[in-house]
């Protein structure tokens, strides 16, 4: 009799930790966190060597952005907001590749800007990431941000 309380007690102590130990999933917040953190560990900025500075992010507004700041005075920014996501490629193994992300149509914004020539504006459908160390479930992590956000708008 003590021996079935006791079982019954640490059966309901078991339930109660696994049932609120676990967050049921991720929210807005949670993605956006991941993202930010995942893509500029991600980003490889060995594959160009003339690059100063480069900066990548998703805004609590859905865009991706990417800057990258050159010697001289030359930068480059993209950006298109995940409502126009497509899909994702990867071309690479786990140590170096490219992550394509593709929009429906020319929804990708491609800045660049140098002293010489000032502001040159154009539009694109594929943003092409250069990164490094992306295993497959950071890969899968990724596109199901993405996706995540792109369902939000739709």
């Amino acid at each position: 009799m003590k021996f079935d309380k006791v079982l019954v007690a640490v059966t309901a102590i078991a339930l109660a930790a696994a049932v609120y130990s676990f967050k049921p999933a991720f929210d807005d917040q949670d993605w956006l966190a991941y993202v930010n953190r995942a893509l500029p560990e991600s980003y490889d900025q060995s594959t160009d060597p003339k690059l100063k500075k480069v900066e990548i992010s998703l805004t609590p507004d859905y865009f991706v952005r990417l800057r990258k700041t050159y010697a001289k005075n030359m930068q480059e920014y993209y950006s298109f907001n995940l409502h126009q996501f497509g899909d994702m490629d990867y071309l690479g193994n786990t140590t170096t590749g490219i992550l394509s992300l593709k929009t429906m149509a020319d929804d990708i914004i491609v800045q660049t800007y140098n002293d010489r020539h000032g502001d040159i504006d154009s539009m694109t459908t594929s943003l092409d990431i250069p990164v490094k160390n992306m295993e497959p479930e950071r890969l899968d992590s990724l596109r199901e941000a993405f996706n995540y956000f792109k369902a939000k708008g739709l």
